[in-house]
């Protein structure tokens, strides 16, 4: 019986040590998990919330102000070619002239000099020729528009009117402004959005003044006047070609007249030996618009010169009278006349 007893308390006892033995490892374990966690957790960098981007409501760029926003262009018309002959005589129409070279003046053989410049009314008979309207398959045959498209194709380049010296190129968006004006915004009712226009929906529109070609009434032409001992001849050597348009006043009436841009002369030469001017008496004998320059088949009048103008003035700025100024440009010719035949005896 007392065996019975002992080996009772003594199973009792050991199974409250299993106990405490099984229970403290549970403990052992619930703390090193417990380490692992916090560790990990303060290993993991902390994310940083990210915001949700932020819509932007792009401004709708109307047609309007997308044209305001591009470069002006040049008032010309396409050149569209003839898909047949446009003439029954075989040959290449289009001239491919080269101007003949000037002859070489040395400034110790030049014993006489003076400049003037000349105007050319194109409303003269002889002018007509400026005013020809025609297109052929090298383009409009208006004098105007023959500079106009070789300015935009940069084969001569022009220069401001601030001074005839030609110090100050023009860029193609600067002619076209001066020809045009600038252009504006204006707000004109939508009738695509509000046909009745009561609910007030407008939009943007463009206004741009178109070019009147009408309006370029002349060409100033600044030139010098030479006599040259070695050849013994009296040489004109055109230096610059200035279109001269008419400021109209609002009911289109005549308020002044101004020069638009000079060109270059001698580098306009070989563009006008390519174009032919027109003939009123026969088309079949023309001649190039530089064959016309170089021999002077125009008329003109002197507005100004180096005769006796030490304070560099226009006739126009010391005599109003029209019909003296005329007169007065008659004297200057005559004085160079003269003195070229007094360069002679008989």
């Amino acid at each position: 019986m007392k065996r019975i007893v002992f080996f009772g308390g003594l199973l009792a006892a050991c199974l409250l040590l299993s106990a405490d033995i099984l229970a403290q490892r549970g403990n052992t374990r619930r703390n090193n998990t417990r380490g692992r966690t916090t560790n990990a957790r303060r290993t993991q960098p902390r994310q940083q919330a990210v915001a949700a981007p932020a819509v932007v409501d792009t401004p709708q760029i109307s047609a309007a102000q997308k044209a305001m926003n591009e470069p002006d262009t040049l008032p010309i018309a396409p050149v569209v070619a003839s898909r047949r002959p446009t003439s029954t005589v075989e040959g290449n129409l289009i001239l491919d002239k080269t101007p003949l070279q000037y002859d070489h003046l040395r400034i110790d053989d030049q014993v006489y000099k003076q400049i003037v410049w000349r105007e050319i009314n194109i409303k003269e008979k002889m002018n007509l020729p400026f005013r020809y309207e025609a297109t052929e398959d090298n383009g409009s045959q208006k004098f105007f528009n023959i500079l106009l498209r070789h300015i935009k194709e940069g084969d001569i380049t022009a220069f401001s009117n601030v001074n005839d010296r030609f110090t100050q190129p023009l860029k193609t968006e600067e002619i076209a402004s001066m020809l045009m004006g600038k252009k504006y915004i204006v707000q004109v009712p939508d009738l695509a959005k509000d046909p009745d226009m009561s609910k007030g929906i407008t939009k943007d529109s463009l206004i741009r003044d178109e070019f009147n070609e009408n309006t370029i009434i002349a060409y100033r032409v600044k030139e010098e006047i030479i006599f040259d001992r070695e050849t013994s001849r009296m040489h004109f050597r055109i230096l610059g070609i200035a279109p001269v348009r008419a400021a109209l006043n609002d009911d289109g009436s005549f308020r002044d007249s101004y020069t638009l841009f000079w060109l270059y002369y001698p580098e306009l030469r070989s563009v006008l030996a390519k174009y032919e001017a027109y003939n009123p008496k026969n088309m079949g004998v023309r001649m190039s618009w530089e064959e016309i320059f170089e021999a002077r088949y125009f008329s003109s009048y002197i507005v100004k010169s180096t005769i006796n103008n030490p304070f560099d003035r226009p006739l126009a700025a010391f005599i109003s009278d029209p019909l003296q100024r005329l007169l007065e440009g008659d004297n200057i010719k005559e004085t160079i006349f003269n003195w070229e035949q007094n360069q002679w005896s008989y």
